[in-house]
């Protein structure tokens, strides 16, 4: 199989969610007290999102193999999304028993304001990144969206000529744009929706839901900027 049939196949695999999906009433879920009319339904519970991760990081350990790799994380938002799928992959490793090492570096990306996504992108973190030269690197990120954010970090990371970069993305919007710019490993294909928690935010506010939420015309004004 080639790799564009192998990558097609496993786009084809993500959990795709429908534009008329209207979620849980987040009454049948826990979560923050303060958070109450802010948010118009539970999209994505926790315990989904974790079996998803699960999947994915088999996925990772079926084409990396027992080579050892780097994980990038982009913060903020896809802090939990990182953290999750190495101890995923590092405990599927453990159960084959192999020797697998794991490293992490950290990159920051803003390009949003309010529910918006701006031109302005910055990418802030060490500019130094020659550690990644010549190492498999696993990019980590919690969404995708029109896919301009995750081209320009690969065009910066690529710039330290590491040995082989895919991508996880755990959420990639629906957009006709970003066709062409699915990450490697996919957990969920959404309609263009704003999304929060599982550390995904709204002006720094919700990163503390354990579920992915929409958020309400509500919480939207009240935690406008």
């Amino acid at each position: 199989m080639s790799t564009d049939m192998a990558d097609e196949q496993r786009n084809k695999q993500a959990v795709e969610i429908n534009d008329d999906w209207p979620g849980y009433s987040v009454e049948l879920f826990n979560y923050p007290e303060h958070y109450q009319g802010d948010l118009e339904c539970v999209y994505i519970p926790h315990g989904v999102i974790m079996n998803r991760i699960e999947c994915l990081a088999r996925d990772i350990l079926e084409d990396i193999g027992q080579d050892d790799m780097m994980v990038l994380c982009v913060l903020k938002g896809g802090y939990k999304f990182c953290c999750d799928l190495v101890e995923s992959i590092k405990a599927q490793s453990r159960s084959t028993n192999s020797s697998l090492t794991t490293r992490v570096e950290f990159i920051r990306l803003k390009s949003y304001l309010n529910d918006q996504s701006t031109e302005d992108m910055q990418i802030i973190g060490p500019e130094d990144l020659s550690v990644l030269k010549g190492k498999i690197l696993i990019s980590s990120q919690a969404i995708v969206d029109t896919g301009k954010t995750m081209r320009a970090l690969l065009q910066h990371v690529n710039s330290f000529q590491p040995k082989l970069v895919k991508v996880a993305g755990l959420l990639v919007k629906r957009l006709p744009q970003s066709a062409a710019s699915l990450p490697d490993y996919v957990g969920f294909v959404i309609p263009n929706r704003f999304v929060v928690g599982y550390a995904l935010d709204y002006n720094e506010y919700f990163r503390d839901l354990n579920h992915i939420c929409v958020i309400s015309e509500m919480g939207k004004q009240k935690y406008k900027v």
